[in-house]
């Protein structure tokens, strides 16, 4: 675990192959990644489109590509606690929270495409795979509640001869418009086997983008409606299954979410603590000062304990353990919440300075704010885990 060596990491360690895969992708942060945002604004968003394509063309000859693909789809088929190393050192960069090492590990089309028909896979999720699209997004949440989205799914799919017809709106959608495609979940029913999945293409007529402006550097979208006409050899799996093909995906998401906010907590901690090392005050460092280093230790101890959450919730599952609903939400709340609290202590170790676009610190405190609303909220997070706890 990052921080501690053989000595002092007790019995419990990453497997070999998966210490090595996080070297590989520190070098590749530290050769790749930080030099080329080093030239880039404070806020920036993503990469122009060439310069991406030559970064993730590095990604791929180091194998650091189709990470979360499973093999028989021609993807690498890291396992979850593997994605979760990757994701926490790949998150260790400016924009690292909604673009990790500014998109180079790319090759992962939406899970639900796993269970596409083979001419669905071949035409949408095989590009990405082999690199000739860059990515796909995927909208389920809407302004109703997107925290239930078996309940709070309201866009209208009518089947009208041999297509369906989509009205209605999708909330909080990243990447949307860049992307070439996404799926989309709609109600075509009543209840939880009311909801149906479709593949959208970006051109499709009726089909609008509305960036949404939020405190994070970065943007999501509203997506709307008006008429879509989709092709019914575009519905994935069968009508009323969409809620089925994405529960499990959800949980997956829930494990791996934590790993940016972690990533980036961990590089706010270690420049704080170079600050705090370096900083004169009152004759002597900030370092000796015991409050500095009671907001040190208390920030160090929440990342382990965190961490270890993450890793616990993604060996289970890697185990196939029957439910993990549990270990994945308290590894949610637990970390993007940790992860905020080490980085508010960290702008307050640094003063006036932690607040200025100097340091990527009031970048990311911005960013992760909206973390803790991400795949569920704290609140809904600790309401599964206390429907486990009391049943």
């Amino acid at each position: 675990m990052p921080g501690l060596d053989a000595a002092t990491a007790g019995a419990w360690e990453l497997p070999e192959e998966l210490i090595m895969l996080r070297g590989t992708v520190r070098r590749f942060m530290a050769a790749y990644v930080h030099p080329l945002e080093a030239k880039l604004e404070h806020d920036t968003v993503g990469l122009p489109r060439e310069e991406l394509v030559e970064l993730q063309a590095k990604a791929r000859e180091l194998g650091l590509w189709a990470l979360q693909t499973p093999e028989e789809f021609g993807g690498a088929g890291l396992s979850v606690l593997g994605q979760v190393v990757v994701a926490e050192e790949a998150s260790k960069c400016r924009m690292g929270a909604f673009f990790p090492a500014l998109g180079a590990f790319g090759g992962n089309p939406p899970n639900v495409m796993f269970k596409a028909s083979p001419e669905q896979f071949a035409k949408y999720a095989r590009p990405i795979i082999d690199g000739a699209m860059t990515k796909a997004y995927t909208a389920i949440t809407e302004a109703a509640g997107g925290s239930d989205p078996a309940r709070a799914i309201q866009l209208k799919a009518v089947r009208d001869g041999d297509a369906y017809v989509l009205n209605g709106s999708k909330m909080w959608i990243s990447h949307a418009p860049s992307a070439d495609w996404g799926v989309v979940y709609a109600r075509t029913g009543e209840g939880r086997n009311g909801i149906s999945c479709f593949i959208v293409e970006k051109d499709t007529p009726g089909l609008t983008f509305h960036r949404i402006g939020v405190m994070a550097s970065f943007a999501p979208y509203e997506l709307h409606f008006d008429n879509v006409r989709i092709p019914d050899d575009q519905l994935i799996g069968e009508e009323g299954q969409g809620f089925a093909l994405a529960s499990d995906f959800l949980v997956h998401g829930r494990i791996i979410y934590p790993a940016g906010p972690i990533g980036i907590a961990q590089s706010a901690l270690e420049e704080a603590c170079q600050w705090a090392r370096d900083r004169d005050v009152f004759g002597g460092k900030l370092a000796d000062k015991q409050g500095i280093q009671w907001m040190l230790v208390d920030s160090e101890v929440e990342l382990r304990a965190a961490r270890l959450l993450m890793y616990q919730a993604a060996w289970n599952i890697d185990l196939r353990y029957a439910d993990v609903r549990t270990d994945a939400s308290i590894a949610k709340l637990y970390g993007t919440e940790a992860a905020y609290r080490v980085l508010d202590r960290c702008i307050q170790i640094h003063g006036a300075l932690g607040l200025s676009k100097e340091l990527p610190l009031e970048r990311w405190f911005r960013d992760l704010r909206v973390k803790r609303l991400g795949e569920g909220s704290s609140e809904v997070q600790r309401e599964i885990i206390a429907r486990s706890l009391l049943r």
